[in-house]
């Protein structure tokens, strides 16, 4: 875990008011990201946002140091994403129960309409022009968007496991995705 965010769970574990926001501020970005690609809807992302801090702060006690906080605080995260997508959950009817059907049998007949060979096939061919893409890049940009995109992780994660400057990740980072926008243009 970096010292900031170790130093800062010791603060808001003594009662620092500042440390539970500063821990809120530089974790609320990516908690967003993970929670919004579960429910795809912005409002409901924002307050789940808060139901997760609020669920890591209450239990910040019994948060281990030897693992990452931003680990532990992703994995609550995606907990409330998926309870949240559970409990919005439509109700099925069985297709074995009386339904007063005209045949013998008492089911109903369903059509499915969520089915499109045409969309999956465009969808498909959409993830391996953009995996296609990716790989045509030269190494340094590709690294930092695989950990980025691929992998989610920070720009300080990545500085270090490239051992080059955070201003260079960025950079590299913003090349990488202009050139992507042009090879993807067509698309």
């Amino acid at each position: 875990m970096p010292d900031i965010d170790r130093e800062l769970i010791k603060r808001a574990l003594s009662g620092n008011q500042d440390a539970y926001k500063e821990l809120m501020n530089r974790h609320r970005p990516a908690t967003y990201h993970i929670i919004f690609k579960f429910v795809r809807e912005k409002e409901a992302a924002a307050d789940l946002v808060q139901e997760t801090f609020m669920k890591a702060f209450a239990s910040l006690n019994t948060y281990r140091s030897e693992y990452k906080f931003s680990t532990w605080l992703y994995r609550i995260a995606a907990n409330s994403a998926i309870d949240y997508l559970r409990k919005q959950r439509i109700h099925t009817l069985s297709l074995d129960s009386p339904g007063g059907g005209d045949d013998d049998r008492g089911g109903m007949e369903i059509v499915d309409l969520s089915y499109h060979p045409e969309k999956d096939l465009e969808e498909r061919e959409k993830r391996i022009s953009i995996q296609d893409a990716i790989n045509s890049l030269p190494e340094k940009y590709r690294m930092v968007i695989l950990y980025r995109h691929k992998e989610d992780r920070s720009y300080e994660e990545i500085a270090e496991a490239l051992n080059i400057p955070i201003g260079t990740v960025k950079a590299r980072i913003f090349r990488a995705r202009e050139l992507l926008k042009k090879k993807l243009k067509p698309f």
